[in-house]
């Protein structure tokens, strides 16, 4: 049985899935994708114990993925990691947002930034960083593969995928990204998404309708 704990908060009025992920009862912990409701995020961390927030890794830089990450990154002095291709969406947060009514988030420069190819140790876990861009030009997913995790973001949800006509989406690309990741990792890997419910990699590919092409190779 694997040690890690992750624990989702579906927050803000687009549902985003931010996580909570560390060993279990560790006292050191990351968060992924702080999307909105940074008091209940913080509560969350100290319920939990949480002594030390190692980092906040962001998949890409919507508004709804982002909206949380100043407060809780000054609160906690997280550094923060951002796709760097995406690093000026992080720093001007509202420009971005393409409807009315969301916000006012604040904004936020980056302390490091990630492209892809990165394996970043933190909070004593092995995180590979893989480049998933087709939902926004720049996104990266996070893989604990010695834990059969995968925080997709946008890219694949349970029976569905990120949707590609926001600014820089592209059917072809993401497709291609999404067969990466499940060509990559073990078809037993947990998909912690950034809509909606858990899946596993080989559920999807095989039972996904957007991925009908891809399960049939």
């Amino acid at each position: 049985m694997s040690s890690l704990d992750v624990r989702m908060f579906t927050v803000g009025p687009v549902q985003e899935n931010c996580f909570i992920v560390r060993e279990r009862d560790a006292p050191a912990a990351l968060i992924v994708d702080p999307g909105d409701e940074p008091d209940n995020l913080l509560g969350a961390l100290e319920r939990l114990n949480i002594e030390t927030v190692e980092a906040i890794l962001i998949t890409h830089t919507h508004f709804d993925h982002v909206g949380a990450v100043a407060p809780v990154a000054k609160a906690t002095n997280a550094p923060v990691y951002c796709p760097e291709l995406e690093t000026q969406v992080l720093a001007n947060i509202m420009d971005y947002v393409p409807w009315p009514g969301f916000g006012p988030f604040e904004s936020y420069e980056a302390d490091h930034t990630v492209a892809g190819g990165e394996t970043l140790e933190l909070a004593g876990l092995n995180i590979e960083v893989t480049f998933t861009p087709g939902h926004s030009p720049g996104h990266v997913s996070y893989a604990i593969a010695e834990h059969e995790a995968l925080f997709s973001g946008d890219v694949l949800f349970q029976g569905s995928v990120g949707r590609v006509d926001l600014p820089g989406g592209d059917w072809p690309t993401l497709l291609a990204s999404i067969e990466q990741l499940i060509t990559t990792y073990a078809p037993e890997t947990t998909v912690y998404p950034g809509h909606m419910s858990l899946t596993t990699l080989g559920r999807e590919r095989a039972t996904n309708p957007f991925l009908r092409e891809l399960a049939e190779r």
